[in-house]
């Protein structure tokens, strides 16, 4: 355990900013995986509308430091040619 009265208050800021990042990250993940899911029953249309969700989570958690942005591009990217596969 921490001495220091200023080790303490870090610890609690590190607890705190942990809980919000992976709250963060589980939404993201759990939007990702129902684009995933509409473009495998080949449901474009809804996989087109939540790929437009999953964009703004994975933009917000790039922005906030969440996931790096090469990350970002890479899952916007696969989930955009996973969508561009589905035969109308």
């Amino acid at each position: 355990m921490a001495n220091l009265k200023n080790a303490i208050k870090e610890i609690r800021k590190t607890r705190s900013k942990t809980i919000r990042n992976l709250k963060q990250k589980r939404e993201m993940k759990k939007v990702i995986k129902k684009v995933r899911d509409f473009a495998d029953k080949g449901k474009k249309k809804e996989a087109e509308k939540a790929y437009v969700l999953a964009t703004k989570k994975i933009d917000k958690a790039a922005k906030n430091h969440v996931i790096h942005k090469n990350t970002a591009s890479r899952y916007k990217s696969r989930l955009a040619k996973r969508i561009n596969k589905i035969k109308k």
